[in-house]
């Protein structure tokens, strides 16, 4: 779809106009800070020297994912595939540097270590975003909005911690960038024609997201029933194995290019 067919097409008004007012409502809202409650979980137990161990390591599948994915992102490119490079690029770039900034988070948790953490996973939000306006929308269209999306995102992250530094924190832009594309993301899918072997995974990513929010909801109550493991560790496992459906969906639409991967 061309980006004028776009602009006349009454589902991207609706879309539009949809982003339009919960910007504006999330805006007129006062600034929201960081609650300090936040950086308090449940599962503080060290294991070979780490502090905060499983919260730390639980972060390897997202190194792992994101490698993996960075990896075959470019082997489908010189294999001649015809993909959205750059915004699976940047989405497993930002997986990858997230599992090093969140461990880092949870070694000492805070908000000045919590800008690491916070600040590759908009990177990588992003690119997914990019990547679904791609694959539904306009490949031309998901290229260009990338780099707004990508400033957007690592912006939202930078004021939130200039106004903290500041006494005033305000978390408003980074809600917005998180939360809105998530509400955005499945109107497409239900407006748009969708690839195939695109939605069942895309709708799996999406259910492990919200099962991984259930968990950090629900830290203390999970570590509760057997001290093994906290519900934040979980989250982390939740959320890799989600963005992890998106290699076998690369290798379900793209076989015949994957065969000496």
């Amino acid at each position: 779809m061309s980006e004028g067919k776009f602009m006349q097409d009454p589902r991207a008004l609706a879309l539009l106009a949809l982003s339009v007012a919960i910007t504006l409502v999330v805006m007129l809202l006062d600034p929201v800070a960081q609650d300090a409650r936040y950086h308090r979980f449940v599962d503080l137990r060290d294991a070979a020297g780490i502090p905060n161990a499983w919260n730390v390591l639980s972060n390897l599948p997202f190194v792992l994912i994101g490698l993996a994915g960075l990896l075959y992102v470019m082997h489908l490119r010189r294999a001649g595939a015809d993909l959205l490079v750059w915004p699976y690029l940047v989405t497993f770039a930002g997986v990858l540097f997230t599992g090093f900034g969140s461990a880092w988070y949870h070694l000492a948790p805070g908000n000045e270590s919590l800008f690491w953490d916070r600040l590759p996973m908009t990177v990588g939000f992003m690119g997914f975003f990019s990547s679904v306006i791609g694959e539904l929308i306009s490949r031309r269209l998901a290229h260009r909005l990338l780099p707004p999306l990508l400033l957007a995102g690592a912006g939202s992250v930078v004021y939130w911690l200039i106004t903290e530094r500041l006494g005033a924190g305000d978390l408003r832009p980074y809600a917005l960038v998180q939360f809105l594309p998530l509400l955005l993301m499945p109107l497409m899918l239900a407006f748009y024609p969708r690839p195939r072997h695109y939605t069942p995974y895309i709708v799996a990513l999406f259910g492990c997201y919200v099962l991984s929010k259930g968990f950090e909801l629900w830290d203390a109550p999970i570590f509760s029933l057997g001290g093994l493991i906290g519900g934040h560790a979980l989250k982390h496992l939740a959320a890799a194995a989600g963005l992890a459906c998106l290699l076998p969906m690369l290798h379900a639409r793209y076989p015949r290019h994957t065969s000496v991967y």
